[in-house]
């Protein structure tokens, strides 16, 4: 019997000699991977701004991970961290060894998205001690397909290179978050993250692949990669993506309401490769086209900087409070948005 048959078995509720089985009202929900896999990318921009009129170490520790949530929540693949602030507000030069949360929002956002997406049981291999994660402790989980669960089990395994004799004298020793490491063939320095693919033949080594197999081959959510961007304008035009993205959301409150955009007409789900949705901050996505060199060179200032994107809409017309604060606006405009690429 399959792991999957015998969790399927102890939840079902029987009558066995007179005796009912104890039901469990815990979250049961299990990752279904998508048949065939999938090649297409939901990105998500967010602006370094959201955390620069916050007073506390606490409160900025906060927003990092109500954004991350929003991510693992919905899916997305990439989210790309971009600096909005004026020019002659950034840092010239960043301490990597000092707290950033006041003085590099742009690094500190990075740093703790990056922290919260890592399996943690590698995150002590992967995220040296620093100032900026003393107050990890305030950081939501995440619970991702790649963070392990006793219950259930996945082929595919992130895993962390380790010091290490192995059986056989050659290859590595990878902690992927079992009792004891495994062994792989290939010799790898320690400390280094790999994304491996477990055979049905338990004699043979798990084997290396590339971190986009388990969503392009497998059909499984695999976390989300951050990427920095020191403009809007290199949010597009340093994508990471051969053909860049094929369609562009930006959102504003000045932008034409979801409904309208993309009315109930619209085939779903869109045909993309890869998506892009940006947030602005608490002064809009205009204010990074303000702040932006490129932009400011091309005249796609104000009302221009719609052009930017194929589609500008309002993800809460209507609003009851004078402003939605960034992270706020993902959670609504994800889910109003989910069902352009997931009908499911």
């Amino acid at each position: 019997m399959s792991f999957h048959e015998r969790q399927n078995k102890k939840r079902k509720t029987m009558h066995n000699g007179g005796r009912q089985e104890r039901v469990s009202f815990k979250p049961s929900a299990m990752f279904t991977p998508i048949e065939g896999g999938r090649d297409w990318t939901v990105s998500v921009a967010i602006p370094a701004s959201v955390i620069t009129s916050l007073a506390t170490a606490d409160q900025r520790m906060a927003v990092p991970g109500r954004i991350a949530r929003a991510l693992a929540v919905f899916s997305v693949d990439e989210v790309v961290i971009f600096d909005d602030t004026p020019p002659a507000q950034r840092p010239r030069h960043t301490d990597p060894a000092a707290y950033t949360g006041d003085t590099d929002p742009c690094h500190f956002l990075s740093h703790i998205i990056s922290f919260l997406e890592a399996p943690p049981f590698m995150r002590k291999a992967l995220f040296p001690l620093h100032p900026n994660l003393r107050l990890t402790a305030l950081l939501p989980s995440l619970d991702m397909p790649h963070h392990p669960n006793p219950k259930e089990w996945i082929p595919y395994r992130e895993g962390v290179t380790i010091a290490g004799k192995t059986g056989t004298g050659e290859g590595t020793l990878v902690e992927v978050g079992l009792e004891d490491p495994v062994e792989i063939e290939e010799t790898i320095p320690p400390k280094t993250r790999l994304t491996l693919l477990f055979p049905e033949d338990e004699s043979k080594y798990p084997e290396c692949v590339n971190p986009a197999a388990p969503r392009e081959e497998g059909g499984y959510y695999w976390g989300y990669t951050v990427r920095k961007a020191s403009s809007l304008s290199n949010v597009f035009t340093e994508s990471p993506y051969e053909e860049g993205y094929d369609i562009s959301i930006g959102t504003s409150e000045r932008g034409t309401p979801i409904s309208r955009a993309f009315p109930s007409s619209t085939p779903r789900p869109l045909n993309f490769k890869h998506m892009l949705i940006a947030f602005g901050g608490p002064r809009g996505l205009e204010f990074a086209a303000m702040n932006d060199e490129q932009l400011t060179g091309m005249d796609v200032q104000g009302p221009k900087t719609r052009e930017l994107f194929d589609h500008w809409i309002n993800v809460l017309p209507s609003q009851g409070s004078r402003t939605i604060r960034t992270e706020e606006a993902m959670f609504i405009g994800l889910t109003a948005l989910r069902s352009l690429w997931d009908t499911s």
